[in-house]
Parts: C-alpha cells; structure tokens; sequence
C-alpha cells in the first residue's frame, strides 16, 4: 500500500510508504483519501500525524503520471485530487504534520491540510507547478494565503521557488524547527498529548475556527455559540469542571 494507517497511544499516523519520493499519484491520492475517512471514523484514533518517513514527506504529484492527461482527463480527476486533501483537512480532531526532506507541490499542500506542521532543520517546502505551466490543484491556492497572507502565498506560487525551514518558520509556513531525527518523536508527542483531552470540545475547535476562517464573522460566532452551547451535554464538560472545583485547573482526564 502507498499509504498506511498505524495506530498507537491514541494516534493515528497516516505514513506515506511510495519511495523514493512519495510521489502523489492517482492510487496514492485515493488511497490517502480512504485512510483519512478512515481516522475520522475510528474511536481509538484521537490526533493523527501524516509523516513520509525520515528521508522525504512527499515530492509532489506523480509528473510522468500526469503528463499523460489531457484537459478532459483532468477535470474529471481534478475534484477527485482536491477531495482526497480536504478529507485529510476535515479529520475532525488534531492533525500534525511531521515534515522531512521535500514537501513540495502535493506535498506541501498536504501539509497545509494539518492543525500544525512540524519540520526538520533540512527541510524544504513549496509550489513548484508555476514552473509547470501549471497553479497548484490540490488547495495550494486556498489553504496557502490563508496561512501565511496573500502576499507570502504569492511569492511562493509565482516563483515555484523552495523555502528552507528557517523560511519557512519565519513566515508561518511551519510552526516549529526540529533535527531531522526528532521530527516524528515530537510530531507524535504533540498528537498524543492532545489524544488525551476531551474529544468533543476539541472537535468542536476545530470546526469553530476552520469555519470561521471561511466564513464572515457572524456566521462564525454563530458556529461557536451552537458548540459552546452544545458542550454542556457532555460528559467531559462535566469531568472538566468537576476536577477544576475539586481538584484546581488542568487535573481532569478525559479519557
């Protein structure tokens, strides 16, 4: 299989496995797609982590590949492409990812689709399709600006140029600069911490804000009132704010 899903601690790690490059081909896309639908359903998945390995996350799309369609052939694969990222980006609890090596054209729109990316001090990330004749088709154009602001998202995509980490940190594409060996350890120590909070409140954060940045704030308020409202019929509100009076803030375990 191209993609696997290994669950551990409470985390479901999406480890993509087409050397050398991890190359986004049509079986790999659809394959991501299937697992990520997969996590989203699973109980005893509560924070996932995509990771391409030690070496590379994922090259970009598969060229030879796509080389071979036409302007037909694409719009029929073309909304198929951007589904199988968008499930990764609606898994509806925390999603990390561990960047090694290259993520570029694919893959640097897959990471865009995590909570939180953490990269290796030898990584290199970008939009390459420019270069291409092409504009990324994976969400690149989306997720991109609303990350880092139209104007960094520009640079990137008109160039095709690759940022290092440092860059990359600088502007938000990433959020934190590990060494290259530590990057999956601490990638899955962030997502195993957040597997033990309360489940429903952090999918309800997440809807809350990924909604919000998509709508117009009163739409967004209104998604945020229905959640907060909503919690107060759970359990871990009630094991949450039992432990605060009983026993101070930051004690409840909520699994």
């Amino acid at each position: 299989m191209t993609v696997n899903l290994e669950v551990a601690e409470g985390v479901g790690t999406l480890r993509l496995d087409r050397p050398p490059m991890n190359a986004l081909d049509v079986a790999t896309q659809d394959r991501l797609k299937e697992l990520a639908e997969e996590a989203t359903r699973r109980e005893d998945v509560r924070a996932v982590v995509i990771y391409g390995g030690e070496r590379v996350f994922a090259a970009g799309a598969d060229i030879k590949e796509m080389q071979a369609m036409d302007h037909t052939a694409m719009v029929l694969r073309g909304r198929a492409l951007q589904d199988s990222f968008t499930a990764v980006a609606r898994i509806p609890k925390p999603v990390v990812a561990a960047v090694t090596g290259y993520a570029l054209g694919g893959g640097c729109e897959l990471a865009l689709c995590a909570d939180f990316r953490i990269a290796a001090d030898n990584a290199k990330l970008g939009q390459p399709e420019i270069l291409l004749g092409l504009v990324p088709g994976a969400g690149g154009t989306q997720r991109l600006p609303r990350l880092v602001g139209p104007s960094k998202a520009k640079d990137l995509i008109f160039t095709g140029r690759m940022v290092k980490a440092d860059e990359a940190l600088a502007i938000g594409l990433v959020d934190r600069v590990v060494p290259a060996a530590e990057v999956y350890e601490q990638a899955h120590a962030w997502a195993a911490k957040l597997a033990q909070g309360p489940a429903i409140a952090l999918r309800a954060a997440k809807e809350s804000i990924d909604t919000g940045l998509e709508t117009d704030i009163d739409t967004g308020l209104a998604v945020e009132r229905n959640w907060f409202a909503g919690l107060f019929a759970t359990e871990d509100r009630e094991r949450g704010m039992r432990s605060f009076v009983e026993e101070g803030p930051g004690k409840a375990k909520f699994l």
